[in-house]
């Protein structure tokens, strides 16, 4: 998607909180609350956490988060893109950003969880074009039918 930019989040904006709510409520029918592990609008302004929104003239269409787990592992949260431009190479973008501002901080692997359920194939195969592969839960994670898991390592500098 041409014209996109990228750019760290601003929680005083109020279009962003209800971007993230609508990430939210999106996830909410697709498990039960203690399978259901995106963060809310607090969550994502704790210490440790980087989040970016994507625009395309001006409006909000993306988001990705990265969280700090432990050093040199963080975990990627909150990818969503606006679903009418589902498909449009925004959540590549958003992606790739996010990957790009780890490797320069010198983060060396990216883990993530993400729907089990066919409602979150395209997000699993995204991160497979992307070189995440399938792992067992990791952090505060426990294995859980309706989690798929999947890391990546960085390259430095990549």
């Amino acid at each position: 998607m041409t014209g996109l930019v990228v750019e760290r989040a601003d929680f005083a904006e109020p279009a962003l909180l209800a971007f993230l709510q609508a990430h939210l409520d999106d996830m909410a029918p697709t498990a039960p609350p203690e399978s259901q592990h995106a963060l809310d609008a607090r969550e994502l302004q704790a210490p440790g956490v980087r989040l970016w929104v994507a625009r395309s003239g001006g409006r909000i269409v993306g988001t990705v988060a990265l969280a700090a787990l432990e050093p040199a592992h963080e975990e990627l949260k909150s990818m969503r893109t606006d679903p009418a431009l589902r498909g449009a190479g925004v959540g590549s973008r958003m992606l790739r950003h996010a990957l790009d501002d780890a490797a320069s901080r010198g983060i060396a692997r990216i883990s993530l969880e993400t729907g089990a359920q066919d409602f979150f194939a395209p997000a699993r195969a995204l991160y497979a074009t992307h070189g995440f592969a399938p792992c067992p839960p990791f952090g505060d994670y426990w294995d859980d039918p309706l989690s798929a898991f999947m890391t990546r390592e960085l390259a430095p500098g990549a």
